[in-house]
């Protein structure tokens, strides 16, 4: 039995933004990967397999999954959003380039999803009209040195931040240390949207001025999206945008 591998994005929680190819592939899998919460948006059914792992272990999680392709298992690794934004995607290809040869022989195919800031940004209007970035504010993976600096550089730069995986229990300070820069360098008003568990029934969205917004705001389910000089609230209106015509 020839194996494949499919790196899917479930999008941002909501059924209907699951795009017709992620569910195809997962209709014709024989096994399922990811991380606790988003296996269990796959319905079970006879003839799949699931696997859910915590969220600590993507490398044993992407080796796990091409050693069953290899085996002829058809897997698909699920994401939320989209896997090649701060997900999976990464991993695989991580293990693929240093890994045996015949993982790079495998049929590895990347689905698009949903990712969490373009539909937080859809929800509140279009803040992500202009140039912008987004930015991981989790230090597991890199120095905390290197997210401060980062946010400077693009906050220098005028773009609207979207900033990834805000705050947790094990990391209280990050969106504080990034509020601070920012505010620093620009010092003034600009609208800050908090968008939690966009498109699921806990939906919430919130829209601050700069110097008002707080960490504790937002949670491991927020986007937060920091806009730029010229990011703006429609008044009488929940519509916020950044005008294409910005510079």
């Amino acid at each position: 039995m020839s194996g494949w591998l499919a790196i899917a994005g479930l999008g941002p929680g909501a059924a209907a933004q699951v795009t017709p190819e992620v569910t195809a592939a997962l209709a014709d899998a024989t096994d399922v990967i990811g991380y606790i919460p988003y296996v269990a948006r796959v319905a079970p059914r006879p003839g799949l397999t699931l696997h859910p792992s915590d969220n600590r272990v993507e490398r044993d999680r992407a080796r796990h999954a091409l050693d069953l392709a290899t085996a002829g298992h058809k897997v698909v690794v699920v994401s939320s959003g989209d896997p090649g934004v701060f997900a999976m995607a990464a991993a695989v290809f991580e293990s693929v380039e240093h890994g045996p040869p015949a993982w790079r022989a495998l049929d590895i195919r990347v689905l698009p999803g949903i990712s969490a800031m373009f539909a937080a940004a859809a929800r509140a209007g279009a803040p992500l009209g202009h140039d912008f970035c987004a930015i991981n504010l989790s230090d597991n993976l890199k120095p905390q040195a290197v997210i401060d600096r980062r946010i400077r550089l693009a906050a220098e730069a005028d773009f609207v931040i979207a900033c990834y995986n805000p705050r947790s229990k094990a990391r209280p300070d990050g969106l504080t240390a990034a509020f601070a820069i920012v505010r620093e360098v620009c010092a003034d008003d600009r609208p800050v949207l908090f968008a939690r568990a966009v498109s699921t029934p806990e939906e919430h969205l919130r829209i601050v001025p700069l110097p008002e917004a707080r960490a504790e705001m937002a949670d491991m389910r927020t986007v937060v999206i920091i806009g730029s000089s010229q990011t703006r609230v429609i008044a009488g209106t929940r519509f916020l945008y950044t005008p294409r015509s910005a510079v």
